[in-house]
């Protein structure tokens, strides 16, 4: 069966171009001179880091003085897209215009970064315009690389397959579970670092959850086909989870990465990261997609990245390595965590906080912990409120035993946490649960 190719978008992905004088690049060989901005902080990328940076950086330093380099008209709650793939939520209440999450008295450059020149303190973007700082804060996130795997993106054409992680996907996903009837469901983990890695396995638990209530489930083989050695990384939440799959009947192939999608004959293939060479052919009606991720090229290529490319800042301060005056936050880092919209939240505050000391000549006080969380949703009215450190140890909010199944967390992720994203995080204002935290646990161990 022919199938309808499909463009999946992929952001801030320019060719690098050639130079012209002063050292910036732009869209043009000749020598005609770009033109310049200048402001005290530069914040790169308009998600969640980048927009809670520059609610913070402005009240910091007032109007006028923040700019933030975003080319997307639309900002979305990624978080809630677990719940769009399987019915649960619309994807449009997951969006909202950029232009009304800017804040106030910060300009917004709607434009694509096309090279950083960090030596010179300047970045120059699509139009040719070069843009200097005084503190530069890099927030541009992660790509999803689909392309990566044979036969995507285009397979998504076709029926029976989808994706949660990309908004041109997600309710393709939802069409998917509708329409299954039997046989095998697979759900992919791929072999690289991803944003919400407990995100491949929500879809799952909904998925199975929604053939035991359209009585498919006697019909449905549920598989998880992971890259990964198992299947959390924090040992009481993988305990819980492991425990979930087996009283729900769900296999659970470990090493296992997807390479190859055959959409027109409904086929998937994995290799066995254990057995370099092997492979192994699923046929599947119903199949998943967590694609590989991995930093911009634009990162990847420029002087703030590690040797993998993603940008290269300390653990605790968030302050670049090499470079003193520029910072990051987010997907983007290279930090030793997981990459969530809680990180950000907890991140904000420890960067908000070494950008005001080192303004003032100042050592940095605060330091990040690594805290992140993940709420694993197990059903449509049941989350495991994953909460860890850099250590892999847990750091709960709440003074109960969060490694159950409780529909008072679902609520709080389906309702809660979107209000504390769109009036919290991304005002500035929310920085974290720890101050909660440290106040429900008073007098308890």
């Amino acid at each position: 069966m022919a199938c309808a190719a499909l463009c999946v978008r992929t952001f801030l992905h320019v060719p690098k171009l050639e130079a012209c004088e002063i050292g910036c690049r732009t869209l043009h060989t000749t020598n005609r001179r770009a033109s310049k901005e200048y402001y005290d902080v530069v914040v790169v990328g308009g998600g969640a880091g980048g927009i809670a940076m520059s609610a913070r950086m402005k009240r910091t330093l007032g109007a006028g003085k923040v700019a933030v380099i975003e080319p997307s008209e639309t900002h979305y709650y990624q978080p809630l897209w677990t719940l769009v793939g399987a019915g649960a939520k619309q994807v449009a209440t997951s969006a909202r215009p950029t232009a009304s999450t800017i804040p106030s008295g910060v300009k917004w450059i709607k434009s694509s970064v096309q090279e950083f020149d960090p030596d010179r303190n300047c970045i120059c973007v699509a139009d040719g315009k070069e843009i200097s700082y005084k503190y530069l804060i890099v927030a541009l996130g992660l790509e999803l690389q689909f392309e990566k795997v044979k036969g995507l993106p285009e397979g998504f054409g076709c029926p029976k397959i989808g994706s949660n992680y990309s908004v041109h996907t997600v309710e393709k996903t939802w069409k998917a579970l509708q329409d299954f009837k039997e046989g095998n469901a697979i759900f992919t983990f791929p072999n690289t670092p991803v944003k919400c890695a407990g995100a491949p396995q929500k879809i799952m638990y909904l998925s199975e959850t929604y053939f035991r209530k359209t009585g498919k489930r006697s019909k449905a083989n549920v598989i998880f086909n992971t890259s990964l050695e198992k299947l959390f990384g924090v040992d009481k939440y993988r305990i819980a989870l492991e425990n979930i799959t087996k009283d729900r009947n769900i296999q659970v192939n470990y090493r296992h990465n997807l390479i190859e999608v055959k959409a027109d004959k409904q086929e998937a293939v994995f290799e066995k990261l254990d057995n370099p060479g092997e492979t192994i052919t699923y046929k599947y009606d119903m199949l998943h997609v967590t694609p590989p991720m991995g930093p911009y090229e634009v990162q990847k290529n420029s002087p703030l990245a590690d040797s993998v490319g993603w940008l290269d800042v300390d653990k605790d301060t968030l302050q670049h390595k090499k470079y003193p005056n520029v910072f990051g936050i987010g997907d983007c880092t290279n930090l030793p965590t997981s990459k969530t919209a809680a990180a950000v939240a907890g991140q904000s505050a420890v960067l908000h906080g070494t950008i005001s000391k080192i303004m003032k000549n100042e050592k940095p006080i605060k330091k990040y912990d690594g805290y992140t969380s993940c709420p694993l949703v197990t059903s449509y009215n049941t989350v495991i409120l994953a909460e860890f450190d850099y250590s892999c140890q847990p750091l709960e909010t709440f003074p109960i035993d969060q490694g159950k199944e409780r529909w008072t967390m679902f609520y709080m992720k389906s309702i809660a946490m979107p209000i504390i994203y769109w009036y919290g995080l991304l005002k500035g204002i929310w920085g974290g649960p720890a101050p909660i935290r440290k106040l429900l646990h008073l007098g308890f161990k």
